[in-house]
């Protein structure tokens, strides 16, 4: 396996990357799908707990995997964020044979502010990526004014070009309303994209991976329930993407 990171222009955010090199005992899975990571954070940081330890799930998986860590601060507007993952998916695809990829199999995963980001990737902008994860995601436009006014609502940019999307949410999240979630759902049910989405009776928000390795100490980050997730969204994407090729 090579890590490494790349600065991404125009911003001069940093992309990490976590790639697993063809192997003669892994003949099958020598060109693997990607996993491009936004952690949460409010626009305001990036969450390491919704970084590496995801990438590094999803690269147990078979996915080379990414993480992006993008523009935020006061002074750095939603539109800088939106070029890096811009970049970022660019990045991918554009190196895809050194990265051992398909570029036709690219997932975008965000958590909360960075599952808008993902969204909007997979909504607003022209290069989409081909499959979304997202996890309790902020999408309408009302509940992203106390990030900053004026980032786009990306429930309402729903088409029938919007990649398909696994989503889940905790019904009791106090910080991001499940109605997001919900209303992200409905959307893609009107245009007719395919969809699965997990809404789990209680966790706090920030989950990731519901498990204490990403908990940073919290009890209430570490809910066994909730952690099923991520098995689900393998599931997912083995059904809309494809899985390695066997017999």
């Amino acid at each position: 396996m090579k890590v490494f990171t790349e600065t991404l222009q125009p911003n001069g955010a940093t992309l990490t990357a976590y790639v697993q090199e063809p192997s003669d005992g892994l003949r099958n899975a020598q060109i693997r799908p990607a996993a491009l990571v936004f952690p949460g954070g409010a626009y305001e940081f990036c969450a390491d707990g919704e970084g590496e330890p995801v990438a590094l799930a999803y690269l147990a998986e078979g996915y080379n995997a990414f993480v992006l860590r993008y523009t935020v601060g006061n002074d750095h507007p939603f539109d800088k964020a939106f070029q890096d993952a811009q970049a970022a998916l660019a990045y991918v695809r554009g190196h895809a044979a050194d990265l051992f990829i398909d570029q036709h199999k690219v997932v975008a995963v965000g958590f909360s502010a960075g599952g808008h980001l993902a969204a909007a990737l997979g909504t607003l902008a022209d290069d989409k990526p081909n499959a979304l994860v997202l996890g309790y995601p902020v999408v309408m436009a009302d509940h992203l004014q106390f990030l900053e006014p004026g980032i786009p609502g990306v429930d309402q940019a729903v088409s029938a070009a919007t990649p398909p999307a696994f989503m889940f949410a905790t019904a009791d999240d106090a910080t991001v309303p499940v109605e997001d979630t919900l209303t992200f759902a409905q959307a893609l049910a009107r245009q007719n994209v395919p969809f699965e989405t997990h809404i789990y009776m209680s966790g706090a928000h920030g989950l990731s991976l519901a498990k204490s390795l990403t908990a940073n100490g919290a009890p209430d980050k570490v809910e066994p329930d909730v952690a099923e997730w991520f098995d689900a969204s393998i599931r997912f994407l083995h059904r809309v993407i494809g899985d390695f090729p066997v017999g």
